[in-house]
């Protein structure tokens, strides 16, 4: 029987010896701010996997354990002096985790095998799963049990699980947006936009509103109906090979030379689009491709301020807005000044800084769910400083920070209302 391939040793070695330990990114580890646990931290983390590659520890439970307790943030990245590639270590540490079988349960692997092995790698299923789920919530279901008490019979976390259900849009994106999108004017560039997985069912306005704010700055939008998951959720959950599955479609699908940019509108996926590079850097089909294609695609805030954007021209009732950063938008693909000067463009807007912008609030992926105890003492952390802010309105650009302050703002009962950037653009413009 042939060995697992062991992802940790088959990374180039200089990669894990270039931690110099020196600190610096233990401030800014939200897991190890909570703990002071040196494990939870970045260099203790690196640690555990310079002595995995240099056979001086075994593979443990507790190693996969450790893997998955850290929220992938990449905040220690923008801290290192050193420039440690911690996000690529993260995913082949869990990729090494998964190929071990260390974490594997009846549970788990039921788990694994219906959310990441099926439903995300065909968007079909995902859909025909949204719009039952959409059903249920129309037709009055969700809330009726809700308000029955009938959930007062399940288990504490399935209790917690129900209520982040998020509520599903009334049409997703490929009813909401033409397959071809044309420049209000003259065409200055032609662009693909991808829809993404879960924000085509809960975002689909978002990603209705980019192809208009997009439309209306001289690019054509090219939008097929029929699109995939990027491949994050995968290779930040230890299944490698089915993310380097969804890049060579995703290439595929968007053939990189044919447009000035492909377009994402959400932080985390975009981090991960932009490394396809690395991802098949062994593939001699594909790597060539996918070195453009890393070129090509762009964080929606990034490609505006580069073209140059068309300043609304109508002022509303004074905003006040304040702006919580994605972490991958901040630390994955440092993309920190654009939003900001987007939110100034839009008339009558005032910006006020949140406290630790750059923190994270917890959401992470799927870590909401897998880790909701850290996940809550975040959010917890995060509301505080919004509710100090005073603003009225909290921007950010990723799907799932969006979800995550809004059930937790539902959940605290705090007036504040969660939107993407680019619809208080698109807003804008239409007033």
């Amino acid at each position: 029987m042939t060995p697992p391939v062991s992802h940790l040793k088959g990374l180039d070695y200089a990669v894990v010896q270039q931690c110099m330990h020196c600190g610096l990114c233990l401030p800014t580890c939200p897991t190890y701010d909570a703990t002071k646990v040196e494990r939870h931290s970045p260099r203790g983390r690196i640690a555990l996997l310079r002595a995995l590659a240099d056979d001086r520890m075994e593979l443990t439970r507790t190693f996969a354990e450790e893997m998955y307790f850290c929220l992938g943030c990449l905040a220690c990245m923008t801290a290192c002096p050193a420039g440690v590639n911690y996000a690529e270590l993260f995913e082949h540490a869990r990729a090494e985790a998964e190929s071990s079988g260390l974490l594997r349960s009846p549970r788990r692997n039921l788990i694994r095998a219906f959310a990441i092995r099926w439903l995300f790698m065909d968007l079909g299923r995902l859909r025909f799963v949204g719009r039952l789920l959409r059903l249920y919530q129309q037709l009055g279901l969700q809330t009726l049990v809700r308000r029955s008490g009938a959930l007062r019979l399940l288990p504490r976390r399935l209790r917690e699980l129900e209520a982040l259900t998020p509520d599903i849009q009334p049409r997703f994106s490929a009813e909401l947006i033409a397959p071809v999108t044309p420049a209000l004017g003259p065409r200055r560039y032609r662009v693909a936009l991808l829809t993404g997985c879960a924000q085509d069912l809960i975002f689909s306005d978002v990603n209705q509103d980019t192809a208009e704010v997009l439309a209306r700055n001289g690019c054509e939008v090219i939008t097929p109906p029929k699109q995939l998951c990027c491949g994050s959720l995968h290779a930040h959950n230890g299944e490698w090979a089915l993310a380097q599955e969804l890049a060579r479609k995703q290439i595929e699908q968007f053939p990189p030379d044919q447009f000035d940019a492909i377009i994402s509108n959400a932080g985390g996926c975009g981090s991960h689009l932009k490394h396809y590079h690395k991802l098949l850097a062994a593939d001699p089909v594909y790597r060539d491709r996918a070195a453009l294609w890393d070129r090509k695609v762009k964080d929606i805030h990034e490609w505006l301020m580069e073209i140059g954007v068309q300043p609304p021209a109508r002022p509303a009732p004074l905003q006040v807005v304040t702006y919580h950063e994605s972490c991958h938008l901040a630390h994955g693909q440092k993309i920190t000044a654009q939003p900001r000067q987007l939110l100034r463009l839009i008339p009558n807007l005032r910006l006020v800084e949140l406290p630790e912008s750059t923190w994270c609030c917890g959401s992470a992926g799927i870590y909401n769910i897998v880790q909701p105890e850290m996940a809550n003492q975040l959010l917890e952390r995060k509301l505080r400083h919004i509710q100090s802010t005073g603003a009225a309105i909290v921007a950010n650009g990723n799907s799932g920070c969006l979800l995550q302050l809004i059930n937790g703002a539902k959940q605290k009962n705090l007036p504040v209302r969660v939107v993407h950037p680019v619809t208080l653009l698109a807003e804008a413009y239409r007033r």
